[in-house]
């Protein structure tokens, strides 16, 4: 072998050994839920929460119970027409719901507004947001029930209408974060188990 080759070629192995044992590994874990981006305030529930209940309002005024939506993931917003952050996440919200609603999944929109309906309708009607579904908190029964600290607050629960974890704060749901997150969660169900 010529002698002015051997040189580089060590250091060339030499280089990719050093590279292969310090070259940054993926931090994704497929046991954790995605928690980057547009997620990174999504706090996960360890263990999960117990399962929420509580009356929702319909626009007409059917009164449905939160466990009317088991059986398929429920991402609860609690949201007021007079928050400006709310306001800024509603549209986020509709595309989430458009990506991923169905059976498997939905968005529920639970305003906090004192004056109901009367004050809610027209913010949907103005803002494009029939598609998304909205409820009053009857009450503001299940705000309370979670001691939601302040607007926005979005509540992940399983299809056992257990909480698997909250973001404070308004967020970009319509992002590939967000439907990676969903995503994450409908194909397990539910919290994945505890590793040591």
């Amino acid at each position: 072998m010529n002698k002015k080759l051997v040189f580089p070629a060590i250091a060339i192995l030499a280089g990719v050994a050093i590279w292969a044992i310090t070259a940054p590994k993926s931090s994704k874990n497929p046991d954790q839920p995605p928690i980057a981006g547009a997620m990174k305030k999504f706090t996960p529930t360890r263990p999960p929460g117990p399962a929420l209940e509580g009356t929702l309002i319909a626009k007409d005024g059917r009164k449905l119970d939160l466990k009317d939506f088991r059986g398929r993931l429920v991402l609860v917003n609690f949201w007021a027409t007079w928050c400006f952050p709310c306001i800024r996440e509603m549209p986020h919200l509709l595309a989430l719901q458009k990506r991923r609603g169905g059976e498997n999944f939905t968005v529920l929109a639970l305003s906090q507004d004192f004056n109901g309906w009367e004050k809610v309708a027209p913010f949907i009607e103005k803002n494009g947001l029939q598609e998304l579904p909205v409820y009053l908190d009857d009450r503001l029964a299940i705000s309370r029930s979670l001691k939601i600290p302040g607007l926005p607050v979005t509540v992940l629960l399983d299809r056992d209408g257990t909480v698997l974890g909250q973001l404070v704060g308004d967020a970009d749901w319509g992002s590939s974060d967000a439907v990676e997150l969903i995503d994450f969660y409908a194909r397990r169900g539910s919290w994945p188990a505890a590793t040591n």
